[in-house]
């Protein structure tokens, strides 16, 4: 799969979207705001905003949010807010996220067996 930026098509991975964000940010400049707090702030304020679409649905609604293309599409926006911000602030604070995800699985694994393992 592979995004596009006019006509050149991109590969989608982390360090490429990573790559990216920080051009976006340095073209722009700003990356005197790009702190670990700013970020960390910011992620905050765009989780906040994902929940509040989901804020006063019941279960049974919420399971079908991306039925609907309006609803579906302000999902994703903040989805994309959220893992940009996210991928920012561990470019910032040098954090591998990808292995930190698989870090964070394998204790996981290990404090919480599956029963009957």
């Amino acid at each position: 799969m592979a995004g596009t930026t006019g006509t050149v098509a991109t590969p989608l991975d982390v360090a490429t979207l990573q790559t990216r964000l920080a051009h976006f940010a340095a073209s722009r400049r700003w990356e005197p705001f790009h702190t670990p707090k700013n970020l960390a702030m910011a992620l905050s304020v765009e989780a906040s905003e994902l929940v509040e679409i989901f804020q006063w649905l019941t279960p049974e609604q919420a399971a079908r949010v991306m039925d609907d293309p309006e609803s579906a599409h302000r999902v994703e926006d903040e989805v994309a807010d959220v893992l940009a911000y996210l991928l920012q602030l561990c470019e910032v604070l040098g954090i591998d996220a990808l292995a930190a995800l698989a870090a964070k699985i394998d204790r996981n694994e290990s404090r919480f067996p599956a029963p009957g393992a």
